[in-house]
């Protein structure tokens, strides 16, 4: 039996519709070789065997269809092959002599994800480092206390950032990056992803104040006044001036209004918005606790739950002491932080619904977001059975809000309960693409703490795990996944390339930049933006900024320095990624993979696009099984980007052919994009 030829996905081709409704009929499709397999079968979870009939054929493939009516349970199958006395199986990680229940193919009726975040080209801002565009708005040196001392506003753009860097504030803002939104535009950026917005008295802003406003300090500030506070005095209810700030509603409206305006902007420039979402923990400062006593005094706000047991707040909070009010600082905190209360949400079915309004609201006009991203979200509750509850209640108010929102959730391991199809669209793709993709081209863990040199260049190792990973999720799921190579959270990938094992406080901020190697960087962002998924570009990445993990990697976007050569590659292979179909929504297949090798497709029937990828500094030739992806036996394939350590080039040049594979050689740190039309 040909195994090289059985195929099938949950792709449009192979399955259609792709995301059926219950009651719907759905057909399935199985390819195999020509005249190759005595019969072909959908098992499915029930272990019923569905037999199917051969519908077309050309002259390579016969192609097998079963049609199968949904009803209101996700639907389980996989495929039996049988040639002669020979018989195997394919499920999700492939062929196999072996039934294996991990990997089969799933069907969620009624769940389906936003057609335009399959395979958008998403651009991450944490905003306080991307651009300063009104610096009346910027925060004050002094102008209120956050954990360790005075916040600090940083002079200097290009300094880099402190050990300790929470209150340390640059003057990015909203207006900034609506001065940018044209360079984004020019980028190819489809989405942008804002690290979050909302009232926070930090630069990062996971500490959310206020969920109802857009921080003047990003947004408007038309009420100013009041006064810093003076050096030695940490007691906030004496900074008048960032109490009137953030409490005014003139400066929470206008935020408000400058933000809906922003994002109506970016819509008329094909920009989409997605906001960060921190609904596990608030903030110490939030105005539903209210411990530093910012909104005690001040009109139109209730007591919040430190200030007073009677606040309508109250059980927004766990507090283990009922008998400290006023002032009871005995709140439950997220890992024990008294900066990051714990909510309540099992104990409050107005926090509960508080929330979900929150998150209706800024998906509806007038804000019109276009999803949320979610922080932490599988710690939200006290109970994974509540957890579930929630994200299923949330993605009902979101979609209900805005059907084409898509909800998109911080996980690590293993999502399948969550990506159900009645809770999260999709995650940030951490084990299915951030991770295997460091350790292949840098052996580097993703905080940079450390360095596996079997792991480089491994391209076994990296299918397998990719095999794996890969089939945790339904396709609609991993079509618009988040896949990073850098973000807020972990090193900046330029600087993992270095191989230097540690952070800031040990390495300092300038080796960060040190050893450095932009090939592999070159490389790395070519497999993003030819692999399944939402390819998401941390600012800056693109400029070539570095940096070890947080805070390091939050350095500001280098203005007036940035690598123009790095920035035009990128702008190439995102021009080369929107233009394919087969790119954003096609199959995808391995082809050849080895040591410093990997090699993959991505096909329709109208459309093929082959990668491959040497990772390595010695040559390597190739004969890439192409025909597997639908590419005819004896052609010409265009190639389309050639990547080399010393710049790349998108000049067309025809490649042959023969017998249905794909000769080459493959210089040292090289990468080969090629495309055919049928």
């Amino acid at each position: 039996m040909n195994r090289e030829a059985i195929f099938s996905d949950g792709t449009a081709e192979y399955r259609i519709p792709t995301e059926p409704m219950p009651g719907e009929s759905v057909h399935i499709i199985l390819r195999t070789a020509k005249d190759d397999v005595t019969s072909a079968c959908l098992r499915t979870e029930g272990d019923d065997r569905v037999v199917m009939l051969k519908y077309r054929t050309d002259d390579r493939f016969d192609y097998y269809k079963t049609t199968v009516r949904m009803n209101e349970d996700s639907f389980i199958y996989y495929f039996e092959i049988q040639s002669g006395p020979e018989i195997v199986y394919l499920d999700r990680f492939g062929v196999s002599e072996d039934v294996r229940p991990t990997y089969r193919f799933c069907i969620a009726p009624g769940f389906s994800v936003p057609d335009w975040a399959k395979g958008a080209v998403m651009y991450q801002i944490l905003v306080d480092r991307f651009f300063c565009g009104d610096p009346t708005n910027s925060v004050e040196t002094d102008e209120y206390n956050y954990i360790s001392g005075h916040v600090h506003h940083v002079e200097q753009w290009d300094r880099f950032p402190k050990e300790f860097d929470v209150t340390e504030f640059y003057g990015g803002d909203l207006e900034g990056v609506r001065q940018k939104l044209n360079y984004l535009k020019s980028l190819g950026v489809e989405v942008i992803y804002f690290n979050p917005i909302f009232v926070s008295p930090s630069n990062h802003k996971y500490d959310t104040q206020d969920y109802d406003y857009i921080d003047p300090h990003f947004g408007k500030i038309v009420h100013d006044g009041g006064e810093l506070l003076q050096e030695g005095d940490g007691d906030n209810s004496h900074a008048t001036k960032y109490i009137r700030r953030v409490t005014d509603k003139a400066n929470l409206e206008a935020s408000n209004q400058f933000f809906a305006d922003f994002v109506a902007e970016a819509h008329r420039k094909g920009i989409r918005v997605i906001l960060d979402g921190v609904f596990n923990h608030c903030g110490s400062f939030n105005k539903w606790l209210d411990r530093e006593k910012l909104y005690e005094h001040e009109p139109g706000y209730p007591p919040g739950a430190y200030i007073s047991e009677e606040s309508p707040y109250r059980d927004f909070f766990h507090f283990y002491n009922d008998k400290d009010w006023p002032y009871n600082g005995s709140y439950d905190g997220w890992w024990g932080h008294d900066t990051l209360p714990k909510l309540n949400y099992e104990n409050s079915e107005s926090l509960c619904d508080y929330v979900l309004q929150v998150a209706a609201k800024w998906v509806s006009p007038p804000y019109n977001c276009d999803g949320w991203r979610l922080d932490v979200a599988a710690d939200l509750g006290h109970s994974e059975e509540f957890n579930h509850q929630f994200w299923n209640r949330f993605r009902k108010a979101v979609k209900t809000a805005n059907p084409q929102a898509v909800i998109l959730a911080e996980h690590y391991g293993d999502a399948r309960s969550w990506l159900s199809g009645k809770e999260w669209d999709t995650i940030m793709n951490y084990d299915a693409f951030m991770e295997p993709v460091s350790f292949f081209f840098t052996g580097m863990e993703k905080h940079s703490d450390r360095f596996e040199w079997d792991a480089v260049g491994d391209g076994k190792r990296f299918e397998m795990t990719m095999r794996h990973c890969m089939s945790m999720f339904m396709t609609p799921s991993l079509y618009c996944a988040m896949n990073e190579l850098s973000n807020h959270d972990h090193s900046r990938f330029l600087t993992r390339t270095n191989h230097k094992v540690g952070r800031v406080a040990q390495l300092g901020s300038q080796a960060a930049s040190e050893d450095i190697d932009i090939a592999i960087l070159k490389e790395a962002v070519v497999m993003q933006l030819t692999w399944p998924g939402a390819p998401t570009i941390y600012y800056a990445d693109e400029a070539g900024q570095v940096g070890f993990t947080d805070p390091d990697n939050r350095r500001t976007y280098p203005w007036g320095k940035e690598r123009t050569d790095l920035i035009d590659f990128h702008r190439d292979v995102i021009f080369l990624h929107r233009k394919s179909e087969a790119l954003r929504l096609g199959s995808f297949m391995f082809l050849e993979t080895g040591r410093h090798l990997v090699s993959y497709a991505r096909f329709t029937s109208k459309e093929q696009v082959i990668v491959a990828i040497n990772s390595g500094g010695d040559s390597i030739e190739v004969a890439l099984p192409v025909w597997q992806a639908d590419v005819p036996w004896n052609c010409t394939i265009q190639q389309v980007l050639v990547v080399y350590r010393s710049g790349h080039s998108i000049m067309p040049i025809e490649r042959a052919v023969e017998g249905g594979r794909l000769v080459m050689s493959l210089k040292p740190y090289t990468s080969v994009v090629l495309r055919h039309i049928s």
